[in-house]
């Protein structure tokens, strides 16, 4: 795990094997062993449908998991209220790039997890864009969330050996986002096998 110390000096740093983040706007962001993440400007909000359920299929579907989102955006200090058992789609306000040896765990940090909202995600060697947050409210009364509130934190690990994110090129579903994207399930390459299986029994 990269220290404080360490991720000060990779952090912009105009190495090759720099961790890229903008913006950075208090240096307290950086912890004895993590960054502090802060909540961007776009949501995509769960909202009730006619349909009966999301489908993760290879068929296009107007049942697919875009269709059960809605966007919504609000600006840096403005609040938006996370309600009970709600999933939201959210993203940093940071674009992160991280070298090829340089991969990271976020988590809610613990005073947002003391009102009920859970988030958990990691991003690999080679990662490029904002980092989505699949925030979910846990607590039974709703929740005000402020845009620009350091609200998860990241911790960087260094590996072993370098790792090629983008070696898989356009398969790669979450790559250089700037924005919240649903659910790309429908992509994964065993709804491919799984079908080949059915189709030959």
């Amino acid at each position: 795990m990269l220290t404080g110390t360490r991720l000060s000096d990779l952090i912009n740093a105009g190495e090759d094997s720099q961790i890229f983040v903008e913006p950075i706007l208090s240096d307290s962001q950086i912890g004895a062993v993590s960054l502090d993440i802060r909540l961007g400007y776009d949501f995509l909000v769960s909202v009730q449908s006619r349909k009966p359920s999301i489908q993760v299929s290879l068929e296009r579907s107007s049942s697919g998991p875009d269709q059960f989102f809605q966007t919504t955006r609000r600006d840096v200090g403005e609040s938006f209220l996370l309600h009970p058992s709600q999933t939201v789609l959210a993203t940093s306000l940071e674009y992160i790039g991280l070298p090829k040896n340089v991969y990271a765990d976020v988590n809610s940090r613990s005073s947002y997890r003391r009102l009920g909202i859970n988030t958990s995600s990691m991003f690999q060697p080679g990662f490029r864009g904002v980092i989505s947050l699949e925030l979910f409210n846990h607590s039974n009364v709703p929740v005000e969330l402020i845009v620009g509130s350091r609200i998860v934190q990241a911790r960087f690990y260094e590996t072993a050996n370098d790792e090629e994110y983008l070696r898989d090129g356009p398969r790669r579903k979450y790559i250089g986002n700037v924005r919240p994207v649903a659910s790309r399930a429908e992509r994964d390459e065993d709804l491919h096998n799984l079908a080949k299986i059915s189709n030959n029994s």
